[in-house]
């Protein structure tokens, strides 16, 4: 886990998952996107707190109580150091991705937001980061705006500028595609957004493992991202934003731990974060989710990026020498997203037959429908690569892919 050069093979030894067995084949886990494996030490670590120190947190006096607290307390604190926040005020816990922008889009939206109010989003995002934002413009009576994408699957080029506008009040943007790997220049965005006086929130679900994140180099307003992907446990994500604008936002949820004091004549709220993290938080998955922090930064983080790059070379080149297969999502800037669709053999047969020979991969719209009418297409085949992938990996793949026309010729 300490190593201070990229080691593939050494890597891989930390991952319990990758050494077993999916239909008599050995393990090809080509499904990152979705969720990351969980190295050993993230598995003790929630084990750990369960078998010796499980308790409530905030709450008790008692040495466990006290010690869980701790622990889930560091959490944060190395959430923070890893983004570069300013303060851990500005972590609130959530169950994932999906929650944060939701809670941004109830609080901030709701209190902030009035009727005509412009919420401009690309047309690449997860339904995550489009539904919440409709049933805002539904309440409230705002306008959605969606700037479009080309062939390439990238934002078009000048559609964002001229849909910006002074009615612009938010941005909600994916850094990196879930089903197109496309990376969105994302600091252009959100000095553009400022400078119209827009808050930007930043969909980081695929990105906060791909690279190093830097929130106040990047200076956006909120950043939301979920801890499975982070090589973490399910059910914990974070919601990032800047204090000022969590100071302002009323609660998101009301109930235990997000209070001052409460009577039946008025409730006065906990300070920050707390205020939004109303009841008992899934405690053993955020310690778990500082472990998982703690493993990135041992690792040789840059040697891991070169890595899967060459990985994203090698597949696309692989892929491509495949009679009739096509790429979607042909991006200059990409993170290790590799989508596809055969001709005659539909994504959910082409992902059974794979998994006969213990390749991992997804099938269908990846929650990005939209993305899928853009290329009029129902869905695709994904292969998404983590730094424990290997070139044997994606060599395993395409022989798999060939054995499948063959089944369909």
């Amino acid at each position: 886990m300490t190593t201070s050069k990229f080691s593939v093979n050494f890597i891989r030894s930390d991952f319990p998952n990758l050494h077993i067995k999916v239909r008599g084949q050995p393990l090809t886990y080509l499904d990152n996107a979705a969720t990351t494996l969980k190295p050993q030490v993230v598995i003790d670590t929630v084990n750990c707190h369960y078998s010796e120190g499980v308790s409530n947190i905030h709450r008790g006096v008692h040495y466990l109580s006290e010690r869980a607290t701790d622990a889930y307390e560091q959490s944060r604190e190395k959430i923070r150091a890893f983004i570069n926040a300013k303060s851990v005020k500005e972590i609130v816990f959530t169950r994932g991705t999906t929650e944060s922008i939701n809670l941004a889009a109830a609080s901030y939206g709701r209190h902030f937001l009035k009727s005509g109010d412009e919420i401009l989003i690309s047309g690449m995002e997860h339904h995550s980061n489009i539904v919440p934002w409709q049933m805002l413009c539904e309440e409230k009576g705002c306008i959605l705006k969606v700037i479009p994408l080309n062939q390439q699957g990238e934002l078009e080029k000048g559609a964002f500028e001229k849909l910006l506008s002074d009615k612009t009040k938010i941005v909600s943007v994916v850094h990196i595609s879930n089903s197109l790997g496309t990376i969105n220049p994302i600091q252009n965005i959100i000095h553009k957004a400022h400078a119209k006086g827009a808050v930007v929130l930043v969909d980081a679900a695929q990105s906060i493992s791909n690279d190093r994140i830097n929130v106040q180099d990047l200076d956006c307003d909120f950043l939301a991202f979920s801890g499975h992907k982070l090589f973490g446990p399910t059910g914990t994500g974070v919601l990032y934003a800047k204090e000022a604008l969590l100071e302002k936002m009323p609660p998101y949820q009301g109930g235990g731990d997000m209070i001052s004091s409460v009577t039946f004549e008025e409730t006065t709220y906990n300070q920050l974060p707390y205020k939004f993290e109303a009841g008992t938080p899934h405690i053993a998955g955020v310690i778990g989710l500082g472990a998982a922090i703690d493993y990135l930064n041992a690792l040789d983080r840059q040697g891991a990026k070169k890595h899967k790059e060459d990985l994203l070379a090698y597949g696309t080149q692989k892929l491509l020498e495949i009679p009739g297969l096509i790429l979607i999502g042909t991006a200059a800037k990409k993170a290790p997203v590799l989508s596809f669709t055969l001709p005659h053999i539909h994504p959910h047969d082409l992902g059974t037959l794979v998994d006969q020979e213990g390749v991992a991969i997804r099938t269908g719209h990846h929650c990005t429908q939209p993305v899928m009418r853009f290329f009029k297409i129902a869905a695709t085949a994904r292969a998404s690569l983590a730094f424990y992938n290997t070139r044997e990996d994606i060599d395993r793949l395409v022989a798999a892919v060939i054995n499948a026309q063959k089944v369909f010729k």
